[in-house]
């Protein structure tokens, strides 16, 4: 079976990681969630609050993660998806983290990354002249990193997928798997 790996941890926007990880299963593909250390990951909800000038966080599912990234071979891996959250925050400085960035990076697998997953990104340093959406309050981020920000719900630059927050979803995943089936189709398609 073609595999995907989903890379996040604590404080992971919940949508953000679940709906990929069901969409591809969906489609036939097996995906597996590395994170800092395999483990139960409590993952959160953000949404807006009136009078708020940010957003508010709750708690929302747990959910085990399969694998920890330093035991993370890439090479097994057709694709890899990076949701948003708080997570990235500290993700973006894990070593193993970083080095699975860089594999499908530079073997130009694809890669989808939603709301504040171009943090990893930016860290990574896979951003130089590439054009990436994101959570809006990181176009500075992005910048930072040497790449072009555009408000897009589903912007495709050559393997890599990016789009705004969880309402970008339909977008975002369509996107992303179109460009997923052409590079790696599900086993038995």
């Amino acid at each position: 079976m073609t595999k995907v790996l989903l890379i996040t941890g604590d404080a992971a926007e919940d949508l953000e990681v679940m709906y990929p990880y069901q969409r591809l299963l969906e489609e036939g593909y097996e995906v597996d969630i590395a994170a800092p250390t395999q483990k139960k990951l409590q993952f959160v909800v953000h949404d807006f609050t009136d009078g708020f000038d940010t957003y508010t966080e709750k708690l929302g599912r747990t959910w085990p993660s399969d694998v920890a990234f330093a035991d993370v071979d890439p090479t097994e891996y057709a694709a890899l998806v990076i949701p948003g959250g708080r997570a990235p925050e500290f993700l973006r400085n894990n070593p193993d983290c970083q080095r699975l960035v860089r594999h499908f990076a530079e073997t130009n697998k694809p890669i989808a990354a939603l709301c504040h997953g171009p943090l990893i990104l930016a860290a990574a340093g896979v951003l130089h002249d590439r054009t990436a959406s994101s959570y809006p309050a990181l176009e500075p981020d992005v910048i930072a990193a040497g790449g072009n920000w555009i408000d897009s719900p589903d912007n495709i630059d050559g393997n890599l997928i990016t789009g705004r927050a969880w309402p970008d979803h339909p977008q975002w995943m369509r996107a992303f798997m179109e460009v997923l089936r052409k590079s790696a189709p599900p086993a038995g398609q």
